[in-house]
């Protein structure tokens, strides 16, 4: 039986004020489910309504939304011109002097920008890249942390029609060349270190290899974040500088699928993916999650935890555009304990606290009872994602987080980078049940497919999407002809897209996703991709080759990271090979991209083509017989699968 947690209150939400919208056109709807069947039926009526209920800026009324619903190829408001950045400054019903950006930091002091203040340094900033030359279409880079200085970057590239690009900080070298070196930024703003927890980490050595491999960047924009006091980089400019300059607020408005930013896959079958959002894609679907689904408006104080490495970042500063105040945060969520993040709802009095559901599971295990150690009375949702959320965490946040009486929604959303939104997630009109999302989002019409490619209730299937939304990427980025970004999506089923989940939809419509049906990992709420992990390991001289695999906790915790590798000839495996591998991927990558475990195999089964089989061997892992879990006949080594047997039954409690 399904266990409600949370029933809607009855207050008013702006979902409310939508459907009284749609009922001065004659639409009227009785319950979510059947919104959402027409959102999907008719796409067109469904997008109008919500551009029009969310008031985007533009040069013209649209009286068309999709033009062409082709997929891929949808064409998307051919009447309209935008620009996201105008779209995010307009912030409606807030005064000049409302602060809207709050920025915590563990290396240095709280930043706070009123709604004039921000117009302001963006207005600076756009002036700051017009003096280095960037115009429409050039790349604006940032190596860059969860900070104020990075959106305003973000908002004046896209006033220009400039696109913008981020990597985190903690990305090593070669993860940021592989991403920038396909899009050839020619401004690249970077810190030079930041502070995790009480830890410095310093990042100027990065920097100077990164410049380096990108011969593109024409300008580097130095911002001294860990230090204050450091100097710039010979030849570089600094913040201070780039903003000195007063200018009025300007934004050039573009086509509906102009590129705003790119934003990178994971890079599990080769260099991590380009994906491009387009200007107007961004816009409408991101204030449509705010306005529709999460009920956020201008009275709300909204946080994500979040990278600038990860879609959601993107995702939480367009919470401006609906006029909410943000809340970024930079540094060790566990620092210096556990209940950091749910002490920050109190000091910052959130409405909206977003975060991982590793997160969350992690508070579980360590038996936090947050309730009883901050004020958490401004919480009216609190946000998951990441990773999938068991019952066990439903129970966990009403157990021991929600103080009694208190009327709090639980948000479990699942999506991802290729759209910068989720398919699935919740609304203010429908119940949370322990261990299930509780709907798909308005516009997208996600069905679960059987092998046969025919859609299925109550059983476990792919998620796919049957039609177009309008934040599927307008492309790759140098994918001219469009055949990778075919590949990534349509390949299984022509004119649907495959998203690589799986996924069990109920009769009562809520969902259930259950993790990758690819190759991706996902270790503590964070996908990465097994190219990168092949790249810096295979160039270790003793390492002939390499197959890495993560195996879910069964209660969603951090899994298990698992790498095999095949030494070269003569070369012996040792603590000393292990210890050297760890480095490597510590280093060049991140500390997630450590393995667990790190296993010598004589050989690993590839197929004739020559492709790993990452996902067979997590199978056989699980305990499925090898029979069932691959062809040997397809192999150019069929022995190869009995190595990753005797690994299996080496393991304590196999």
């Amino acid at each position: 039986m399904s266990e409600v947690l949370w029933r809607p209150s009855g207050r008013r939400t702006r979902l409310d004020d939508f459907r009284d919208e749609l009922a001065c056109l004659g639409h009227r709807f009785d319950d979510y489910e059947s919104l959402w069947r027409w959102s999907v039926d008719d796409l067109d009526a469904f997008w109008l309504a919500a551009w029009r209920f969310v008031d985007i800026p533009s040069d013209t009324a649209p009286t068309v939304a999709l033009a062409d619903d082709a997929m891929p190829g949808a064409h998307w408001f051919p009447q309209v011109r935008i620009n996201y950045a105008e779209a995010m400054l307009r912030l409606p019903d807030r005064a000049d002097d409302d602060v809207v950006v709050v920025g915590r930091s563990q290396s240095r002091d709280d930043v706070r920008l009123t709604a004039a203040e921000l117009r302001d340094q963006v207005a600076r900033a756009r002036a700051g890249l017009v003096r280095a030359g960037v115009g429409r279409g050039d790349r604006v880079a940032a190596y860059a942390p969860n900070v104020p200085e990075t959106l305003v970057l973000l908002l004046a590239a896209a006033s220009l029609g400039a696109v913008f690009t981020s990597c985190a900080p903690e990305f090593g070298t070669q993860s940021v060349v592989d991403r920038w070196r396909q899009v050839e930024p020619t401004l690249l703003l970077a810190v030079d270190g930041y502070r995790y927890g009480d830890k410095p980490v310093d990042r100027r050595a990065e920097v100077e290899q990164v410049c380096a491999a990108l011969p593109s960047v024409r300008t580097l924009v130095h911002l001294p974040y860990l230090d204050p006091g450091a100097a710039a980089p010979d030849g570089a400019t600094t913040w201070a500088e780039l903003l000195a300059e007063p200018a009025e607020p300007a934004f050039d408005r573009v086509p509906f699928d102009h590129p705003l930013y790119v934003l990178f896959s994971s890079g599990t079958t080769g260099l991590p993916k380009p994906i491009v959002h387009g200007h107007g894609g961004i816009t409408l679907e991101h204030l449509k999650c705010f306005a529709l689904q999460n009920d956020v408006g201008p009275g709300d104080r909204f946080f994500w935890f979040s990278t600038t490495g990860w879609m959601m970042w993107n995702y939480l500063v367009s919470a401006l555009g609906v006029g909410a105040t943000i809340v970024m945060l930079d540094g060790n969520p566990a620092h210096p304990d556990l209940g950091a993040l749910w002490r920050l709802v109190e000091q910052e009095r959130l409405t909206y606290f977003g975060t991982s559901a590793p997160y969350l599971l992690q508070c579980r295990k360590a038996g936090l009872v947050l309730r009883d150690e901050a004020d958490l009375s401004s919480l009216r949702a609190i946000g998951s994602t990441g990773a999938p959320l068991p019952t066990e965490g439903f129970r966990w946040v009403y157990d021991a987080v929600v103080p009694d009486g208190q009327d709090v929604q639980l948000v479990s959303i699942s999506g991802g980078t290729d759209v910068c939104s989720a398919f699935v997630g919740g609304a203010p009109d429908v119940p949370v049940v322990a261990g299930e999302i509780s709907c798909r989002a308005l516009g997208a019409a996600v069905q679960a497919y059987d092998l046969a490619g025919e859609p299925v209730v109550g059983e476990l299937g792919e998620l796919v999407v049957t039609r177009p939304m309008p934040s599927m990427p307008v492309g790759f980025w140098g994918d001219d002809d469009g055949s990778r970004y075919r590949a990534a999506y349509f390949e299984d089923f022509p004119g649907v897209w495959r998203h690589g989940d799986w996924i069990t939809i109920t009769a009562a419509g809520t969902c259930v996703v259950s993790g990758r049906s690819d190759a991706t990992l996902n270790r503590g709420g964070v996908r990465l991709g097994t190219a990168e992990f092949y790249g810096v390991v295979e160039s270790l001289p003793q390492v002939a080759d390499s197959l890495v695999v993560h195996l879910e906790d069964d209660e969603g915790g951090a899994g298990r990271l698992i790498l095999f590798v095949v030494m070269a000839e003569g070369e012996t495996f040792d603590d000393d090979v292990r210890h050297e591998i760890a480095t490597a991927l510590r280093s060049r990558l991140s500390p997630r991209h450590v393995p667990d475990d790190v296993a010598a195999v004589r050989a690993l089964p590839r197929t004739l083509s020559g492709k790993k089989l990452e996902v067979p061997v997590k199978k056989i892992l699980r305990g499925t017989p090898v029979e069932d879990a691959a062809a040997r006949g397809a192999l150019v080594d069929p022995t190869a699968l009995d190595e990753i047997v005797r690994y299996r039954e080496a393991q304590p409690g196999a």
